[in-house]
This record gives structure tokens, C-alpha cells and sequence, in this order.
């Protein structure tokens, strides 16, 4: 598909695909602490809650890195 093999196409979506929709997770739980006025506290709670399953794909992503290296 466009000149790009298998491989190659798996690890764009993979890495480029849901960092994006990591990010635009990252906006929605902004926007839900901000609308609902939940303060400083609040805030990181939600963002504790919401995004901690986010912070093992990134680490797993880091781990991956410092292996191959």
C-alpha cells in the first residue's frame, strides 16, 4: 500500500496512529475536568484515573527502545 510493506505500515499506525489518539484522549479529559469544574485536585484525579493505562504503553514503547539500543 503506497510503495510501504506490511511492516512498515503496522508500526506507523501502531506508533504514529495512537500517540495521535493518546493526544486527542489527553484534550477530552481536559475538557471533562475543565467543564465540570473540578479544580486542581479534581484535575488530577480525573487525569490519574483516566490516563494511567496510557502511561504503560508509552513505558512499554520506552522499554522496547532501550533494549533494541
Amino acid at each position: 500500500m503506497w510503495g510501504f510493506s506490511e511492516e512498515q505500515f503496522a508500526w506507523f499506525g501502531l506508533t504514529i496512529g495512537v500517540g495521535a489518539f493518546m493526544l486527542y484522549m489527553l484534550f477530552i479529559i481536559g475538557q471533562l475536568a475543565w467543564e465540570s469544574k473540578a479544580g486542581k485536585f479534581g484535575t488530577f484525579v480525573i487525569f490519574l484515573g483516566l490516563a494511567f493505562g496510557m502511561l504503560g504503553f508509552v513505558a512499554k514503547g520506552i522499554i522496547q527502545w532501550l533494549i533494541a539500543n
